[in-house]
């Protein structure tokens, strides 16, 4: 995995390994801080959106609110239920948890690629990415741990012999399943355009300057829709509101996890932080030029990177906490609705859109008539999945009764 890395050249000696053990530890140490903060600043943003206060004793602003709770977790008793089945129910904490590290080791978080610059760092005497990992096929790594952590939930709720969890892990698998689909296809809109399935090739292909004043940005070359599908996708894989089902508490009690205390819980808690660390990493890196940017001086080229990255990936954390403080839950219908009928179609037509025009350029096909075939390509798909959802309504019919 790490062969694409200049780092690995010349072989390997301790100076290597030295660097490699850098690297790893910023790639873990960044996202469990950013976690962490990530908390705070939820609860903050969230109490002013609701006229509320938010953490205001521990530290100043409550700042250390999440290490007094991580601490508290830490020192619970860990309860495991007579009914559950022990070893599934202890290790499933680490199967939500460990995919949740993992992501961000892929992903290039520095870097100077002003003036044709690839990004390589020097460090202890060695030339390489400001990455952990650079594997070719990079980004579907991503899209492999994001299934792997969805496992973590399913085995949560089967393994603690309730109903209310089995049914939180249920809908979390369906959900999953739902929208995995549609964040592959926006996703394949990117490595089309892009040609590399590499997240640091990714990155190489959108630096420098695009059409007029816009930058090279995938989400500008993609024609945005796929950035919008990836992003509400995203939401969903994650579930956060409003597609927060598998953990409802009007309904569930507390979903999936009703049956943990102590670490586990806290592990489960931090998967689903993290995971909007992560993921707003990931969408930087694939629609917004992750650490490109702009050398404005006064510091050194690959430190803008960073800081652009990072105000980059700031954005996201903040609009799905809007979201949590302004946004009802969907029913699920609704959810299943949007993901099949909806996105997907949307998806697989905006991929043939693009493949059209790549295709009209390659061959000397007028765009026009290109994009023409594609648009209607797409525009067939969508009707016809609407259309399908409209006939089944029509099928069942209205509610009868009444509800006490």
């Amino acid at each position: 995995m790490l062969a694409a890395d200049p780092l690995f050249v010349d072989g390997v000696d301790l100076s290597v390994f030295l660097v490699v053990l850098i690297k790893t530890v910023i790639a873990f140490a960044v996202p469990l801080v950013l976690t962490a903060l990530m908390i705070w600043v939820e609860r903050k943003v969230h109490g002013d959106m609701t006229n509320r206060i938010g953490p205001n004793r521990a530290g100043p602003w409550g700042i250390l609110q999440t290490l007094a709770d991580g601490a508290k977790l830490f020192t619970k008793e860990g309860m495991v239920p007579e009914r559950a089945d022990r070893f599934v129910y202890r290790l499933a904490p680490y199967l939500s948890a460990v995919p949740a590290f993992l992501v961000f080791a892929v992903v290039p978080f520095g870097g100077d690629f002003n003036d044709g610059a690839d990004g390589t760092v020097s460090i202890l005497g060695h030339e390489t990415y400001l990455q952990l990992a650079d594997p070719q096929p990079g980004i579907l790594v991503v899209l492999a741990l994001s299934g792997i952590a969805v496992y973590g939930v399913m085995l949560a709720g089967w393994s603690s012999g309730s109903k209310y969890p089995l049914l939180g892990s249920v809908r979390e698998s369906a959900q999953m399943v739902s929208y995995e689909a549609a964040l592959g296809l926006s996703l394949a809109a990117v490595v089309l355009v892009t040609g590399t399935l590499s997240t640091h090739s990714m990155v190489v292909e959108q630096a420098g300057g695009g059409t007029g004043l816009l930058p090279n940005w995938n989400i500008i070359v993609t024609g945005l829709v796929p950035f919008v599908i990836f992003f509400i996708a995203a939401t969903a894989e994650m579930s956060r509101p409003p597609f927060d089902f598998a953990e409802a508490e009007q309904e569930l009690v507390a979903g999936f996890n009703t049956e943990y205390s102590s670490i586990r819980f806290a592990l489960f808690y931090i998967a689903e932080f993290m995971a909007t660390i992560t993921f707003g990493a990931v969408i930087a890196t694939l629609f917004l030029g992750g650490p490109a940017g702009p050398d404005p001086g006064v510091l050194p080229g690959w430190a803008w990177g960073t800081v652009w990255f990072f105000l980059k990936l700031a954005i996201f954390p903040f609009i799905w906490i809007s979201f949590r403080a302004t946004l009802p839950r969907l029913r699920y219908d609704q959810l299943m609705d949007l993901g099949w009928k909806l996105l997907i179609p949307l998806s697989l037509g905006w991929l043939l859109v693009l493949a059209a025009i790549r295709v009209s350029r390659d061959e000397g096909i007028g765009p026009v008539v290109a994009t023409t075939v594609g648009v209607l390509a797409g525009a067939l798909l969508l009707s016809a999945a609407v259309g399908v959802g409209k006939r089944r309504r029509e099928l069942a019919g209205p509610i009868d009764g009444t509800f006490d």
